[in-house]
């Protein structure tokens, strides 16, 4: 199956900037789409971003419009999320998802494969 591991999570400052990585395994990387969902303490899952299979269509939940970047790079493998301009309400675990289908929405369902988490501490 397809695994998942998430990188770069760790304590930040409010203000500040922070990369999150995913590393995929599977040689059908290049026609996933993939997503970054977060889960605050007591919160459910949320969306945060999206990409398509060939990263030339991203989508953003509303919050993090403007300050976060969602990427990828089919050659390494590897999906990235940049945060600017963190805030305190960014304090999550962040999580890398996959789906099969190169186009997808926002509903956790849609993806297939999960990864482990990386956790994300804003302080003010």
């Amino acid at each position: 199956q397809v695994q998942l591991v998430e990188s770069g999570g760790g304590l930040v400052q409010a203000g500040g900037s922070m990369r999150l990585s995913c590393a995929a395994s599977g040689r059908f990387f290049s026609t996933y789409a993939m997503g970054w969902f977060r889960q605050a303490p007591g919160q459910e899952r949320e969306f945060v971003a999206r990409i398509s299979y060939a990263g030339d269509n991203t989508y953003y939940t509303d919050s993090v419009k403007g300050r976060f970047t969602i990427s990828r790079d089919n050659a390494e493998n590897k999906v990235y999320l940049q945060m600017n301009r963190v805030s305190p309400e960014d304090t999550a675990v962040y999580y890398c998802a996959a789906a099969r289908s190169g186009f997808v929405h926002v509903r956790a369902n849609e993806y297939d494969y999960w990864g482990q988490g990386t956790q994300v501490t804003v302080s003010s």
